[in-house]
């Protein structure tokens, strides 16, 4: 069976990552692919749910987390902590699951040194303005933050060229259809491909 494989999906607040990621995942069947459910210590918002969007957990039992080594990856934002467990990711990936990643370049950074075979995305949006327009429509964050999240953005875009690939959400549907062709092409790759075809591949070349 091939191993799964782990995509790191980034992108500044706003740009849509987390809107594609799960139009996507709604497209394929759920033995192929899923999100990865991370840790976090922020508050639960409306309509979110516990084991769904993320874990909520206490700062505590975070820090205790953190001291047994249990994440893949974690990074403090905006005075909350999120993490990855890397014993789930591994479960899954070796069970031949692709697992999506919503995380941010800190994240992406240390994932890549644990797991170098991972693919990174990321997602720009079309133009500074859309971005701020797409941050105030969604009416969750005051004038204050929605300022920190613009500047926060700016960082963030600069991380761009870590990752493999790069997809503009100008048009939702052309963003989509780009990542639908990236899922597509590695799953073309020929270790992966050797490993699914093991036994044509040998009754082609049988003598």
């Amino acid at each position: 069976m091939a191993k799964g494989t782990l995509y790191i999906v980034s992108a500044p607040s706003g740009a849509g990552k987390s809107s594609l990621i799960r139009t996507f995942l709604k497209t394929q069947p759920l033995y192929d692919m899923t999100l990865s459910v991370s840790y976090t210590t922020r508050a639960i918002r409306a309509g979110e749910y516990h084991g769904q969007h993320y874990f909520f957990i206490s700062k505590n039992e975070f820090y205790e987390m953190i001291k047994q080594n249990e994440f893949l990856e974690y990074a403090k934002v905006f005075g909350n902590y999120y993490g990855t467990s890397h014993a789930a990711i591994k479960q899954i990936l070796s069970s031949g699951i692709d697992v999506f990643l919503d995380i941010d370049w800190q994240g992406a950074q240390q994932i890549r040194i644990k797991m170098p075979e991972a693919r990174g995305i990321f997602i720009l949006p079309p133009s500074r303005e859309e971005l701020e327009r797409r941050l105030r429509r969604r009416g969750q964050d005051t004038e204050v933050v929605i300022t920190k999240r613009m500047v926060k953005a700016i960082d963030e875009m600069m991380h761009h060229a870590e990752y493999d690939y790069l997809i503009v959400n100008d048009s939702f549907e052309l963003a989509l259809s780009d990542l639908t062709n990236i899922v597509s092409a590695e799953r073309l790759r020929i270790n992966r491909q050797v490993l699914c075809h093991n036994t044509l591949i040998s009754k082609l070349l049988a003598d």
